[in-house]
């Protein structure tokens, strides 16, 4: 499964924004503002996963590092 982005799905907010603002019918308008709620929210999920991949990459990074010192520091027989 790919991975979208958050601009992607921002893009796609964008677009429903626009298609809600000409739609002449009132159930289309709704729709539209629908599918714009719901492409918003995606966007925020993609973003809070991002961040916490971040961050989980980070703490590995640190993990890595603590252990190169921690086996540096050790006395070579």
């Amino acid at each position: 499964m790919s991975q979208q982005s958050y601009e992607f799905y921002v893009a796609r907010a964008e677009a429903s924004a626009a298609e809600a603002k000409v739609a002449t019918l009132e159930n289309v308008r709704e729709r539209a503002l629908r599918a714009e709620a719901t492409w918003m929210g995606l966007a925020k999920q993609a973003r809070a996963v991002a961040k916490q991949r971040m961050k989980i990459e980070t703490e590995k990074a640190a993990a890595r590092a603590a252990a190169a010192e921690e086996l540096a520091a050790q006395p070579q027989t």
